[in-house]
């Protein structure tokens, strides 16, 4: 009985606040619990650990390429949303990226704009217009605050609902687990696993917008995915235990957001 009003607590908590947020363009309702300026400050410490204990890369010229794409798509983000009028959905962001030294296929964008690109996904993304398929991707989940929505689940789900300034001061430890946990730092099944494929499914179309206000052609999404899809290879998990939309279904719904990406794409 304890468990079952537990849970009914934690669910009125959760459609309480629910509606604090709206994501940008795609007009979703998410939970929001936690002020930007909260965890972007979490984001912007975690980003300067990450960078002292990496190296990166000294290939300069790809180093440059990855400042240009991300700097492209930053500005026109920045000037879509100043036109119409959502500028506030930026407050607080300080923008970086870099370019890290590792075999791994990857890359990531934390809460305020920090970006990072990992060496070892350059041979899939190719050129130019693959890197802004990847970043278009990343700098969306930050755009549509996927991380603090993520974060919010944690508090309700597994610190009973704390504010973030209380889960620190009496949950430092578990607290810092869950932010990593709510960056892809760490993987579950159960209740923040079918956000978490939402949330890929959301950055990829949100990304395609992105790339296409850039001036990228969205339609290269496509061939980069499937590559990726290629590279992956192998048995894989069923889509339902993924965190990730499978192979397939990413690239059959990619294929049908085109149109509406098209519409930013002015080459």
């Amino acid at each position: 009985m304890k468990a079952l009003k537990r849970i009914i607590a934690l669910f009125v908590v959760a459609v309480l606040f629910y509606q604090c947020s709206t994501v940008p363009l795609t007009g979703r309702k998410q939970l929001s619990l936690i002020p930007s300026s909260q965890i972007q400050s979490m984001s912007y410490s975690e980003y300067s650990t990450f960078l002292k204990s990496n190296k990166l890369s000294t290939d300069q010229a790809n180093t440059q390429l990855v400042k240009k794409v991300g700097q492209n798509i930053q500005y026109a983000v920045e000037r879509y949303f100043s036109q119409n009028k959502m500028s506030s959905e930026l407050d607080g962001y300080k923008w970086e990226f870099n370019l890290i030294e590792s075999s791994d296929v990857n890359a990531w964008c934390m809460p305020g704009g920090k970006v990072v690109v990992y060496t070892g996904i350059l041979p899939v993304t190719q050129d130019e217009i693959g890197l802004a398929v990847v970043m278009g991707h990343e700098i969306a989940h930050a755009i549509a605050r996927h991380g603090d929505e993520r974060m919010s689940q944690g508090l309700v789900t597994q610190l009973g609902g704390l504010a973030l300034e209380k889960a620190l001061e009496s949950k430092p430890a578990a607290t810092r687990n869950l932010y990593m946990t709510a960056f892809g730092l760490g993987a579950q099944i159960g209740v923040l696993l079918p956000y978490s494929r939402l949330h890929e499914s959301e950055a990829d179309k949100l990304g395609l917008i992105f790339m296409a206000m850039a001036g990228y052609d969205p339609n290269f999404a496509v061939p980069f995915w499937q590559r990726m899809s290629k590279l992956s290879g192998g048995a894989k998990p069923p889509e339902f235990l993924s965190t990730h939309p499978s192979d397939e279904t990413r690239i059959k719904d990619i294929q049908k957001s085109l149109p509406e990406a098209l519409k930013y794409y002015k080459n």
